[in-house]
């Protein structure tokens, strides 16, 4: 069985600041008809042709999730992770987030598995930028 698109959901404080930063930071397009603050309603990203991004305030996400608790800023139970082709594109698209207000983690560098950087997004999701091996 295949899904697609796979959707991961991230709970975020404002959806501006979001819209923002995931259009002008990450380059990415978001989908879907206006709400009445002139921003798509869910508010989705497409990363690729199997991935989308729901970004939902964390209030609704605390709805969708019931019982479990929303993680604190700072506590992060999984890294996104976005395959580039070479390290110049890596830096790139942490320049990019920085620009945008991301708090650079992990500058990117050459680690003993590849080349990579961290960054956290406004909400403080990770997101590793790292060169796809061949």
């Amino acid at each position: 069985m295949t899904f697609a698109p796979v959707i991961v959901s991230l709970p975020i404080a404002d959806r501006l600041t979001s819209y923002r930063f995931y259009r002008d930071g990450l380059g990415l397009d978001a989908v879907g008809d206006l709400a009445d603050d002139g921003l798509p309603e869910p508010l989705q990203f497409v990363v690729n042709d199997g991935l989308r991004l729901m970004l939902i305030p964390t209030g609704g996400f605390g709805w969708v999730i019931g019982r479990h608790e929303v993680a604190a800023r700072g506590q992060s139970e999984c890294v996104l992770s976005l395959g580039v082709a070479s390290p110049a594109e890596a830096d790139a698209v942490i320049g990019r987030a920085r620009a945008a207000g991301a708090e650079v983690v992990t500058e990117p560098t050459a680690q003993p598995w590849g080349y990579a950087g961290v960054f956290a997004d406004p909400d403080g999701h990770l997101w590793m930028v790292s060169v796809v091996p061949e």
